[in-house]
């Protein structure tokens, strides 16, 4: 008996200096790695191979090249957020959507719509909607020899689709999927209270100051979620023996710190009309003159949200399928944020997987 109870304080004394051993190891790692995170430069984004088809101002429009033998014939056209830089959908190989959806055989393009500059604080979403983005259609058309188009819009990218589908009759559109889309802005939780006009002056901010700096929507959506920076370099340092976690940790900081200005005028006229008097919801939201009637929306379409978001609640999400007019529609909500939902672990099994079928399905 006394043999065995010192067998296993023996092996209990191992395991703990295996431990004790482990975490000496893996704190002397934290400390050189640490070293290297703050001294190495940022790493690579946009990896995926493509080519600029089109510019317009800042604009540009990417064609990305074919990595399958057999490619479905209706392009894909992806449109990102007004203020994001649109590398989110190709952090890097392995991690970005771009690739897969090359990769699964579809012909993808992509709008960047670049850094704004002072002289485009006149832009509003009438130059979006009824320009820029007819003229990428029409681009994308061109280059692949195909009449129709899909769009893939993620966050505003989805409402100037969205938009774009309304006010279009004729539009060269075959399927539109959005992700994570605002459409009722009485759902958008505490940016609908810091917007309210009796506080909120987005008159004299835009007067004053042209383009909306990057740092005021930075610190925008900091404020959301207070701890959550604090939070994330907790788990940094946790994990900073870990070059997978590290490297994915550096993509997704840049991306979420470098923010670009939003054009003053369009971020006035969206802040009046749609946080403020939630015009499109109420079926009185004017583009150009025309009133936008998602009813007209008659494609196959997809609206996908995150169970946990915290940038578009799904309250100002999940009223958007039932505005659209087409037959062919489907909602679906996935585990995961706002970000998390299109890169990352959590989109790599369940939204990429969701969107490639549901494409497939309708580009043939």
């Amino acid at each position: 008996m006394a043999e065995a109870a010192a067998q296993a304080r023996g092996r209990d004394q191992d395991n703990l200096a295996r431990q004790v051993r482990r975490e000496i190891q893996r704190t002397i790692q934290r400390g050189v790695k640490g070293l290297q995170y703050i001294t190495t430069g940022d790493p690579g984004v946009g990896l995926t191979p493509k080519e600029t088809i089109h510019r317009q101002g800042t604009l540009k429009l990417y064609h990305y090249e074919a990595q399958s033998d057999e490619v479905y014939r209706t392009p894909v056209l992806l449109v990102m957020s007004l203020v994001s830089k649109p590398y989110i959908l190709d952090l890097a190989p392995g991690q970005s959507m771009v690739e897969y959806l090359v990769k699964q055989g579809f012909d993808v393009y992509m709008i960047d719509w670049g850094v704004p500059r002072p002289e485009d604080k006149h832009l509003k979403l009438e130059d979006y909607v009824l320009d820029f983005l007819p003229e990428c259609m029409e681009r994308v058309r061109q280059d692949s020899e195909e009449d129709l188009v899909s769009i893939v819009g993620y966050c505003m990218g989805g409402l100037l689709s969205v938009l774009y589908a309304a006010l279009n009759d004729d539009a060269p559109l075959r399927n539109l999927a959005c992700f994570t889309t605002p459409i009722d802005y009485d759902g958008m939780g505490l940016f609908k209270k810091w917007t309210d006009p009796a506080h909120f002056d987005v008159d004299a901010l835009v007067d004053r100051l042209g383009n909306v700096p990057p740092s005021v929507l930075y610190a925008s959506f900091n404020m959301l979620r207070p701890v959550s920076q604090m939070a994330g370099r907790i788990r940094l340092w946790d994990n900073m023996w870990n070059d997978e976690f590290v490297e994915s940790y550096r993509r997704f900081d840049r991306w979420a710190a470098d923010q670009i200005p939003f054009p003053g005028e369009c971020f006035r006229q969206t802040t009046k009309e749609l946080q403020q008097e939630n015009r499109l919801v109420k079926g009185e939201f004017k583009i150009g003159g025309e009133l936008v009637d998602l009813s007209k929306v008659t494609v196959p379409f997809l609206h996908v949200m995150a169970e946990h978001d915290h940038i578009v609640p799904f309250p100002a999400a999940e009223p958007l399928v039932g505005m659209v007019g087409s037959e062919d529609k489907e909602q679906i909500v996935l585990k995961g944020g706002h970000v998390s939902l299109v890169a990352g672990p959590n989109a790599v099994r369940r939204l990429w997987p969701a969107l490639d079928l549901w494409l497939a399905e309708r580009s043939a």
